[in-house]
């Protein structure tokens, strides 16, 4: 399995964001072919202070797919396009952060 994992910076509109994200953005995500599951999580402690600089972070998502291959084949999907898309019209392309990582079962 592995995730794609998007790490977001706090905005200067925490309250407009998130409403752009969770009625317009989040819903494009989950019609991703291929997409297992979408978690959403807001930051509410950061321990390490310092290791993200001067950016405060908001917030992670994370969503699993049972491949690598899985993964690329979703991001060549039109509603993968639709919802990058929508994320540069609200702003998320500015404070995001974004990894792919194979998840380890031991």
């Amino acid at each position: 399995m592995v995730k794609y994992v998007a790490l977001y910076r706090k905005p200067a509109d925490v309250e407009a964001f998130d409403e752009a994200y969770f009625t317009s953005h989040l819903p494009l995500v989950e019609q991703t072919p291929g997409l297992l599951r979408a978690e959403v999580a807001k930051v509410t402690r950061v321990f390490v202070p310092g290791f993200f600089g001067e950016h405060e972070l908001h917030m992670t998502a994370e969503m699993y797919f049972e491949s690598t291959q899985a993964m690329k084949d979703a991001f060549g999907s039109p509603e993968w396009q639709a919802a990058g898309a929508n994320l540069s019209e609200i702003g998320g392309m500015e404070l995001v952060a974004m990894f792919a990582a194979e998840v380890v079962d031991r």
